[in-house]
């Protein structure tokens, strides 16, 4: 949302910190916590693809278009349904995708590389996706078949080439026919 490519505009919002809190509610805006990656801290890159702006006077620390994509495959139970966060991240035109990769390894999750290199595949011409970019996630991906989302175990069909069972209105972008 920070960067103007949140298909749906939130008062809700999620800091990173190494701690755990409360949330935080002012005015209308509500703030959650959200503890930072494990394996961040354990690699020393908790600050990856963080980067310094200021908003109406304030310097803050906002995550760049590469660590918010993967952030969002990695955690999508804090960035809406699944069509919240393909149509968010369709308005993005350009992603750096070295990073993009470079990050989802970090993170050293099979289902979040799994998610990462689905979408990836998905949009390969739109963001210029070539083969090198999909190998390293291929090779993380999870070894038995993963559910794409596992709070939501929907049935739905394996997409073999990421071990990732996708509903048919994720594997389809079923929204977009009704928009």
């Amino acid at each position: 949302q920070f960067h103007g490519k949140a298909y749906t505009v939130r008062n809700d919002f999620h800091y990173l910190s190494r701690t755990k809190s409360v949330p935080l509610r002012f005015r209308s805006f509500e703030f959650h916590c959200v503890t930072m990656p494990k394996a961040l801290v354990k690699n020393g890159a908790e600050f990856f693809g963080v980067e310094t702006a200021e908003r109406r006077g304030v310097t803050l620390h906002v995550t760049n278009l590469e660590r918010t994509l993967v952030d969002v495959m990695d955690r999508p139970d804090l960035s809406g349904s699944w069509e919240e966060i393909w149509r968010s991240l369709e308005l993005v035109e350009f992603f750096n995708l070295d990073q993009v990769v470079e990050y989802a390894l970090l993170l050293e999750n099979a289902t979040t590389a799994a998610r990462v290199g689905f979408y990836l595949d998905q949009h390969r011409e739109a963001l210029m996706v070539e083969d090198e970019h999909l190998a390293p996630l291929r090779k993380l991906r999870p070894r038995q078949p993963h559910y794409l989302d596992r709070s939501k175990r929907k049935s739905g069909t394996l997409v073999k080439d990421w071990n990732l069972m996708v509903p048919e209105d994720v594997l389809h972008r079923t929204w977009e026919e009704m928009a």
